[in-house]
């Protein structure tokens, strides 16, 4: 999987993008959510940063995951403004700064969930170290999966810590479970 993202072109990822985004912003889990985490994508997953903006504007709670040394995990930690409220954090990843407030997980309405791979039945391979899962096992919301059309597989093999999702989006699917 890795390799066939590597080998999307910067044209086909920005187009696929623009697709997911369009898609997401007209899909009642999306217009009804009134607190949103959101994740900022590394260089091989869609672009949905916009929505950070787009979220703020429309007087959403916006959040992003934020890395707790300490803990070894990921909470999520509220931003208002998509530029100023961040840093790159452990993984060079875009999270939010010290300053940002953690957001109960509770209480978010929509999360947007990054990974490897994902199959027909709402489950994810992430990057190895279980940091999403553990996220995913706190929240109550929906949990959405945010992939190219190529990451879709027909199964993956799933393990008791994986959490399953409610949602995958890609360019061309939404897929509820």
């Amino acid at each position: 999987m890795r390799g066939e993202l590597q080998a999307l072109s910067r044209v086909q990822k920005t187009s696929a993008a623009r697709h997911i985004r369009a898609k997401l912003v007209a899909l009642p889990v999306w217009t009804s959510a009134k607190s949103v985490l959101l994740f900022a994508p590394r260089q091989d997953e869609p672009d949905i940063w916009p929505l950070a903006e787009l979220g703020l504007q429309a007087g959403k709670q916006v959040a992003l995951p934020r890395f707790v040394s300490e803990a070894g995990s990921y909470e999520a930690a509220v931003i208002r403004h998509p530029v100023n409220d961040v840093q790159a954090g452990r993984y060079g990843i875009l999270e939010p700064s010290g300053f940002c407030s953690v957001a109960d997980p509770k209480r978010l309405d929509l999360v947007l969930v990054p990974g490897l791979a994902f199959d027909w039945h709402g489950h994810r391979l992430g990057r190895g170290k279980g940091f999403y899962d553990r996220l995913l096992a706190t929240v109550s919301g929906k949990t959405c999966g945010v992939a190219f059309d190529i990451q879709l597989t027909p199964a993956l093999p799933v393990e008791p810590h994986d959490v399953r999702l409610n949602c995958i989006l890609t360019p061309s699917h939404w897929l509820e479970f």
